[in-house]
């Protein structure tokens, strides 16, 4: 598997610390941002395979940034073979169903989550094939 570039959207420090020292024990290449401009900056400048996002985040929410993507056209988040973003939802708030059909996010993990269900999900994802910018499909 050639390595996943995985950008992780949370404010939680430990959880941060956690999260990334397992994902790259895993082989991932990890960037971490505490909010969503940092997130945006982030997704301007590298290729990201996978998206881990927290909802409530101190500047905007994981919403906010969601809803922001499509009308950015500089963002380098390469979408799934079926056209969805590579999204994985963490959030401690119970996320509601339309929010869900809203976004379409690949999964949604409520905080507290077992670790190794997000390692697993997260080499699940990113051992997908997936579309380029220009549709055709990548494998990494």
């Amino acid at each position: 598997m050639a390595q996943a570039h995985i950008l992780l959207v949370e404010d939680n420090a430990v959880l941060c610390e956690v999260l990334v020292r397992n994902l790259r024990a895993r082989g991932h290449d990890i960037s971490v941002a505490g909010g969503v401009a940092e997130a945006l900056n982030i997704l301007r400048t590298r290729e990201i395979d996978l998206l881990l996002l927290d909802i409530n985040l101190p500047d905007q929410t994981g919403w906010d940034l969601l809803r922001a993507l499509p009308a950015l056209p500089d963002i380098r988040l390469r979408p799934t073979s079926d056209g969805r973003l590579p999204v994985v939802i963490l959030s401690a708030v119970r996320v509601s169903a339309c929010r869900l059909e809203e976004f379409r996010p690949l999964a949604y993990l409520s905080k507290p989550f077992p670790l190794e269900a997000l390692l697993r999900l997260a080499s699940q994802i990113t051992a997908r094939p997936q579309s380029d910018a220009s549709g055709r499909l990548s494998t990494g």
